[in-house]
């Protein structure tokens, strides 16, 4: 698209901005302003319109993600919320599920339910799994309810009724009754999340009105400060399953924002495989406070209907808060730039989940941190250049590193400097190829069968080594990696996935009731898009099905048309081939009338988003003339176990096809590119670096 186009995107450590001014690209980083994060992207746009010579009104529309409702759950610091809960469910949250992620641990630790028990109330009334109303709703308990709640000064309300998936009409009397009395945001579950599977429903719905008061506000002052600085235009959310929706329904549905930063990640590095018509890809994003390892397939990312926050035990699926919306699937970890090192009771180093953040930073940022983070030990293997980080904008203190890592780990260990930061970042690395492979594992992948895309203000730094450790031969690095999410927003569809639960056996399949829903999801999907264009729109259609008395559900993709009686016979056949790409093969053992097992569709997705040229295909090349380097320093090459004489390539500088042979240091304004002794590195056309071993053939 031409214009002129914004995106900002709020990290942990950094608020990455990156504009697109009819074609050319101007991008910064600023430190995040925790006290008002809208600060920082407002002194983010100052740079590039500086840079762009352009005036805030000439901007055309502003897309922005944000961490903030993440941090918010994860750092309990939502609103106090109260939860109202259909009677004989109020410790449901508490409760969780029967299933124990680690089977025999004695002092297993799950999360603390958002709201407390305290502030859970019960009412009777009870909508049934078909949607019946089996008890009429108590309106004299939600009257005294809704008193209780004004009294008691709570900021948030939440609403979620048993089997409010099929009918809401409980839950929307509910909220009328409240709002009456109570002069605060009310999420019901059956807008935030109309999915059966009570637990995760109740879950996601606290979870939206937890941070619903923080986000509306801070939106609100973004708008407001933006149009005080002169820009006019509509700002719209990048939502977690990557596309983009008004700041209007961000505001109302914030639980939808909590993976948006990531999204615009995985939107980016599915644009940059496309480029270059690469159908098996691992995103790797590493900024300063988290690391997300993401796989893409047939250039879009996996997706998924649920998802996990603050997981207390690492890797482990179920250890964390579930929220049930749809999500890009990736895994994610406290593996960043400004993660902290430290040493544990065993003696073994260890890095984050804890990070320095922006305020007051690794102890090399000169900002009060006094405990060694992961640039930390980057800075003392020679990777970054302490005059010239983040385009010289912050001057690095080797001495305040040295000092840092040597107290918190050399002394602990016996180490020098240079061997405990080589320990620290090769913990860290191993971490994230622990991660990448556990996510390739768990979707039936081989993590060595893809090429790398790497992005974010760290991952260049390290992608060369997670490329030894994982198996795998070429990784791209495109321009603007440094600030791969906020580019990622500008790559992002106007786009909304409506889903409804709705358990329907094909033994019983009613085409009318059927297309009905399926129109309904198109509506709702098609409005949120509307919203922020009128161009021609795509729709993805997809049931979740299976096997009658199985626990959970696999994809089936439908045809985008209105279904007869006739087509019962597709959907058992979509079903089972997709079952046995999925298990290996299908359960086809006839039962005693002779008919196969019984199936049934247990959701409903429809996907909409607006319709976009795909981009110009590029063709890679690897280069055959080696380039010489103008200058060098010192850098520990992993490889080899010890410090060599290093290229400094200035990225710019490069030309197409040019190769420089590693070790080497690519460095731009916004992040480093390491190209350890076992790789290459070649300039593609559109600036793309390749780093590709050296035993590949030219």
């Amino acid at each position: 698209m031409t214009g002129i186009r914004l995106g900002a995107d709020i990290g942990g450590t950094f608020t990455d901005i990156a504009l697109d001014c009819r074609g050319t690209l101007h991008s910064t980083k600023v430190l995040t302003n925790y006290a008002a994060p809208e600060q920082a992207i407002l002194d983010g746009i100052a740079v590039v319109l500086r840079d762009a010579g352009i005036t805030p009104a000439e901007l055309e529309i502003v897309i922005h993600g944000t961490t903030l409702a993440t941090n918010a759950l994860i750092e309990r610091r939502g609103a106090r919320t109260a939860l109202v809960t259909t009677e004989g469910f109020r410790d449901v949250i508490e409760m969780r599920t029967e299933s124990r992620f680690e089977q025999y641990d004695l002092n297993l630790q799950l999360p603390t339910p958002l709201v407390p028990r305290e502030d859970r109330f019960t009412v009777r009334g009870r909508i049934g799994a078909q949607g019946q109303e089996l008890q009429p709703l108590d309106e004299a308990a939600l009257e005294r309810i809704a008193d209780h709640i004004a009294a008691e000064g709570f900021g948030a309300v939440a609403i979620g009724f048993i089997h409010s998936y099929m009918n809401p009409a409980h839950e929307r009397r509910a909220r009328e009754i409240i709002a009456a009395k109570v002069g605060v945001p009310i999420s019901i579950s059956s807008e935030v999340s109309p999915q059966m599977r009570e637990f995760e429903r109740f879950n996601t719905v606290c979870a939206n009105a937890y941070v619903r008061p923080q986000m509306a506000d801070y939106l609100a002052r973004l708008q407001v400060r933006l149009k005080e600085m002169g820009a006019s235009c509509p700002v719209f959310m990048i939502h977690s399953g990557g596309g983009l929706i008004s700041v209007e329904t961000a505001a109302e549905f914030p639980v939808r924002l909590v993976e948006s930063g990531p999204a615009g990640g995985a939107i980016f590095a599915a644009d940059v495989a496309q480029r270059f018509g690469l159908d098996r890809v691992v995103s790797y994003d590493m900024g300063g406070t988290t690391a997300k390892i993401c796989l893409i397939e047939d250039f879009q990312p996996r997706t998924a209907r649920t998802f996990e926050v603050a997981r207390t035990y690492r890797f482990c699926k179920g250890s964390g808060m579930p929220i049930s919306i749809p999500v890009i699937e990736m895994i994610e970890i406290g593996a960043g730039g400004g993660s902290i090192a430290w040493v544990d009771a065993m003696g073994r180093i260890q890095t984050g989940p804890e990070s320095a953040g922006s305020e007051p930073g690794p102890a090399c940022y000169q900002r009060g941190g006094e405990r060694p983070a992961i640039t930390d030990a980057d800075l003392i293997l020679g990777k970054l250049d302490p005059e010239n980080f983040a385009g010289g904008a912050i001057h690095l203190s080797v001495d305040n590193a040295r000092g840092a890592i040597l107290r918190d780990v050399g002394a602990r260990l016996g180490l020098d400097a240079e061997p405990a930061a080589f320990g620290i970042c090769e913990v860290v690395d191993e971490n994230m190829a622990n991660a990448a492979r556990v996510h390739a594992v768990e979707n039936g992948k081989n993590i060595s069968d893809n090429i790398m895309i790497a992005f974010g203000g760290a991952a260049p730094l390290h992608a060369a080594r997670l490329c030894e450790k994982l198996g795998i031969d070429r990784c791209l690095i495109p321009p603007g990696a440094g600030v791969g999410s906020a580019i990622g927003f500008l790559r992002a569809p106007f786009g909304y996935e409506a889903l409804a639960s709705k358990v329907v056996r094909l033994s019983e399949f009613d085409a009318g009731a059927f297309n009905a829903l399926v129109d309904g999801l198109k509506t709702t999907a098609e409005g949120f898009v509307r919203a922020g264009t009128q161009g021609a729109i795509l729709r993805e259609i997809t049931a979740f099905m299976r096997y009658v008395g199985q626990g959970w559900e696999i994809p089936v993709t439908l045809p985008d048309r209105l279904f007869t009686a006739d087509d019962v016979a597709m959907l058992q056949g979509s079903f089972r081939d997709n079952y046995a790409r999925f298990f290996g093969r299908a359960i086809d053992g006839p039962d005693q009338a002779g008919d196969g097992l019984e199936i049934e569709i247990v959701t409903l997705s429809v996907k909409a988003q607006d319709e976009r040229a795909a981009p110009e295909r590029l063709a890679i090349t690897t280069g055959t003339t080696l380039a010489d380097a103008p200058a060098s320093r010192p850098v520990f090459d992993p490889a080899r176990g010890e410090t060599l004489p290093t290229a400094i390539v200035d990225r710019a500088a490069m030309a197409h096809g040019t190769r420089v042979s590693g070790p080497a240091v690519i460095v731009e304004r916004e992040t480093a590119t390491v190209v350890t002794s076992p790789f290459d590195v070649v300039m593609q056309a559109d600036g793309t670096l390749l780093m590709i071993r050296k035993e590949i053939a030219a």
